[in-house]
């Protein structure tokens, strides 16, 4: 492991490395193998994949690969919208196309669930055998809880050390905490200088539940031309990518960048230890005219995410909330 790259301990009391390599959005095929290998490469030991991803089979394939012993790295995946009424299929699953021995973490990877329908059974319209995927409604079973619950039994197999979320908000983790027996070891979001979801970080930090932020470079360069990064940047000697993902961790959260590119993955696991002005240049970044945002592309124009609502989602459009790109 790096000796750059700081330790961060769960409150179920394992460790997870506090930069990682993630693989959403990248697909799959050669290329996934020719990125973990260069990942490896350079030092990383913490990958996160999910079933939806396609590509924890390359993943794995990687890993093995590399001779690097088992207990020396940290595996992330996540369970599939489609597959919350079949939890520990699903997991066993994910296990084989890893193909390793243990998952250290197993998210839930979005609160909202959804089936496989026959077209020709919902409509008189539908021509054949076509299926689609119905979205559940939030009261609709299996709800995210009865979900999550499930997900506590797989600890009990020896095949995984902790369970956690993703892409809950507070209105989520409120509704799923008081009735389950395991509280998340990790909550997993989008977040970065534009979006640094003050309000849910404290609240995670209160509950014990590590923030692990996706995205943390965003998905464009819409801080990497900010004038106040680019000078922090300058003064390091180093990127505002550098920049951006050490803010990141010295607010005790965990980033997930992605890369293919050689150079990037090493300076993105060399962080440096920034002054408390600059941590502070950084947390104002959003509050300036338009800067408050999301910065990826899965929101619908009316408002919703995968067949979810904001409110539902518990997303609020506010200062502290999601603002889509499509109106920040």
């Amino acid at each position: 492991m790096s000796s750059n790259i700081p330790v961060f301990t769960l409150n179920d009391g394992t460790k997870m490395p506090a930069v990682g390599a993630g693989w959403g959005g990248v697909g799959g095929g050669q290329r996934v193998n020719d990125m973990c290998e260069k990942a490896l490469r350079a030092g990383y030991t913490h990958f996160d994949t999910a079933a939806g991803y396609g590509n924890e089979k390359q993943v794995g394939e990687a890993i093995r690969a590399s001779g690097i012993p088992r207990k020396d790295l940290y595996i992330t995946t996540k369970l599939a919208n489609s597959d919350h009424h079949r939890v520990r299929e699903a997991f066993d699953k994910s296990l084989k196309e890893l193909g390793c021995e243990y998952i250290d973490l197993y998210l839930l990877h979005w609160p909202q669930g959804s089936v496989s329908v026959s077209s020709i059974d919902e409509s008189k319209e539908a021509v054949g055998n076509a299926s689609f995927a119905r979205v559940l409604k939030p009261t609709e079973s299996p709800t995210f809880v009865e979900t999550y619950k499930e997900m506590e039994k797989l600890l009990e197999t020896g095949k995984l050390r902790s369970i956690g979320v993703s892409n809950f908000s507070i209105k989520t983790l409120e509704e799923l905490l008081p009735h389950v027996k395991v509280v998340p070891a990790a909550n997993q979001v989008e977040m970065h200088p534009c979006l640094p979801q003050e309000d849910l970080l404290k609240y995670c930090e209160e509950k014990g539940i590590l923030v692990v932020a996706y995205s943390p470079l965003g998905r464009s360069s819409t801080f990497f031309e900010h004038e106040g990064i680019k000078k922090i940047a300058t003064k390091y000697n180093t990127t505002p990518a550098q920049v951006v993902l050490s803010w990141g961790v010295q607010r005790k959260t965990v980033v997930i960048p992605k890369s293919e590119n050689e150079q990037r993955l090493k300076d993105n696991i060399t962080l440096v230890t920034l002054a408390q002005e600059d941590l502070k240049t950084i947390d104002k970044l959003h509050k300036e005219p338009g800067m408050h945002k999301s910065l990826l592309l899965y929101h619908s124009p009316e408002g919703s995410v995968f067949g979810w609502n904001y409110e539902e989602l518990g997303w609020n459009m506010t200062r502290g909330g999601v603002v889509p790109p499509s109106i920040a």
